[in-house]
Order: C-alpha cells, then sequence, then structure tokens
C-alpha cells in the first residue's frame, strides 16, 4: 500500500520507512526541510513538503495514501513550556488526520509511550496516563483509537524510553549528551529504576505488522529490554566516555525528571504472540558500546 508517514526521517522513522519500502509498499513522508526532503528521496520515499502544524498539508498527505503511520514529534524538554507546546503541536495535527481518515477503513498507526504500574510491568492492556507532563500525548492516542468506531482501523504502538541504533536514541540518548555536557554520566536517586528499551530496526518491523494486521482500537508494545537499569545504564556511558558514573539530582533532567526517576519496566508478550513480532537486534546494554569517546 502507499503509506504516509510523519517524522519518516528520524531515527525511528528512518528505520520504519526502509522497513516499509523493504516489504512492498511505497512511502510518502512529511520533510520540513530541504535535508530532509533530500533525505526522504534518498531512501527512496517521495517527500511532502511541510511541517507538523501545517493541518492542510497534512489532510493532502492522507488523502494521496492508504494508510497512515504517525512518528513526527518535537523533542525540545528544555522547559515545561516546550514540552506542552510540542504536545499541543501533536494533538492538534493526530485530530487532522484522524478526520481525514473518517469512514475509509484505512488503517492508521500512531505512537505513544510504555504506561508505568507501580510494582510491576506494565502491559497492553494497561492505559497510557493522561495527565503529568506529557499527558496530553495520552489524551490525543486515546482519541486516536477512539476513531476505531468510525470507520478508521486505527491503532498504536507504544515505545519504550529508549528506541536506539548504534548507540543513539531515546532517554538513554538524553542521558550520554548531558553526560558528555556535564562530564559526569549520572542516574536519577539511586538507580535501580527499570527503563524498557527497544533496537528501532525492531521496532519498525512492528509498526509494519500493525499497518498490515493490527485489528482497529487496539494497542501493541514494542519492547525488547522489560527494564534495565538506569545505573547500568550510566555505567556504560561512563566507561565509554571515560567520566565518572555517580548519582545525580532529578532536577538534571528538568521537566522530565520525575519520568527520569520512576520505575516503568514493560512487557510485550501480548504483542508478540498475536503479531508474530520477536526482536533480534542488540539490547540496549550491548548497542550502547558503539558509543564513540
Amino acid at each position: 500500500m502507499r503509506v504516509f508517514v510523519t517524522g519518516g526521517t528520524g531515527l525511528v522513522g528512518s528505520a520504519v520507512v526502509a522497513e516499509l519500502l523493504g516489504n512492498g509498499h511505497t512511502v510518502l513522508t512529511l520533510a520540513r526541510s530541504d535535508t530532509s526532503a533530500q533525505a526522504a528521496e534518498a531512501a527512496g520515499a517521495e517527500p511532502l513538503r511541510g511541517a507538523l502544524a501545517d493541518l492542510d498539508v497534512l489532510r493532502a498527505g492522507v488523502a494521496r495514501a492508504d494508510g497512515v503511520i504517525h512518528l513526527a514529534f518535537g523533542h525540545d524538554f528544555s522547559s515545561a513550556e516546550a514540552v506542552a507546546k510540542s504536545v499541543a503541536e501533536e494533538g492538534a495535527a493526530l485530530g487532522a488526520l484522524g478526520e481525514q481518515l473518517v469512514g475509509s477503513g484505512r488503517p492508521f498507526v500512531t505512537v505513544s509511550g510504555t504506561p508505568w504500574v507501580p510494582g510491576r510491568a506494565s502491559t497492553e492492556a494497561d492505559p497510557v496516563p493522561t495527565d503529568g507532563p506529557v499527558g496530553g500525548r495520552g489524551r490525543s492516542v486515546t482519541a486516536v483509537l477512539g476513531l476505531a468506531s468510525r470507520g478508521v482501523r486505527s491503532t498504536a504502538i507504544r515505545l519504550p524510553r529508549t528506541v536506539h541504533n548504534q548507540g543513539a536514541g531515546g532517554f538513554a540518548g538524553v542521558l550520554t549528551d548531558i553526560a558528555r555536557r556535564t562530564g559526569v554520566s549520572g542516574y536519577p536517586g539511586d538507580g535501580a529504576q527499570r527503563w524498557p528499551a527497544v533496537h528501532a530496526l525492531d521496532a519498525a518491523v512492528l509498526f509494519r505488522l500493525a499497518l498490515e494486521q493490527a485489528e482497529a482500537g487496539t494497542c501493541w508494545h514494542a519492547v525488547a529490554d522489560e527494564g534495565d537499569q538506569v545505573r547500568d545504564i550510566a555505567a556504560v556511558i561512563g566507561r565509554r566516555l571515560d567520566l565518572p558514573v555517580e548519582s545525580v539530582p532529578t532536577e538534571t533532567y528538568g521537566p522530565l525528571g520525575p519520568i527520569f526517576a520512576a520505575d516503568q519496566p514493560s512487557s510485550s508478550t501480548h504483542t508478540r504472540q498475536t503479531l508474530g513480532w520477536e526482536p533480534k537486534h542488540p539490547g540496549l546494554l550491548e548497542d550502547l558500546e558503539n558509543i564513540q569517546p
């Protein structure tokens, strides 16, 4: 099918585009700059110039596609205001994409984060949070899943805290960036909290499977590593960068501090059993060995 992808040149998006093209689909991808457009063309996709805030462009992309995968999100976590702006922008975009799909029966795959549940690994049956720093994303995804009653085969892929490839990406990537900047490979609290993770190439396969197979109104977990302790993540980063590893204040991570400090393992048992998804690429701790000093 012809698939319209937002965020198709990012870490996850570029892997998704390659996975789609490698399995017989064609891709139209949103490109907000000349650089993004050139990257899309080099990958074999057709670029559609525009940004996530350009709702008319989004509607035009849907009109030219047999299905939609939404991945784009502003990753400015410097302040609560910046996060709120990104969340609001995404919510408006999802609303425009969804309305254009109503009554068509076409697939609409969107994305959120895995939820966290005190005392156990979260599952696909657990609701995503609708409060807190990124609660607006949960509300937007819930609205997308609600389109199942309006003739849209809407599904949601829940990504873990770190989607990685060659040592880059996700919350572990944020830890690496902060370590380079501060000279300390830090972790919040005692570092015993666990973060789930997945390789971008494995996540891409799940996006394709959901596009092709998933029933309307369903959620799926792109989780390969159920939960790596953050101090273990920081230890690899510190060793690769030759930096000390130690606990740092939660405030170091700005508006994401409460999320970084939470224990949030997650399971993908249902996803694997139902869609036949099986991660094959290196886990997070192994992949972090690719960090260059």
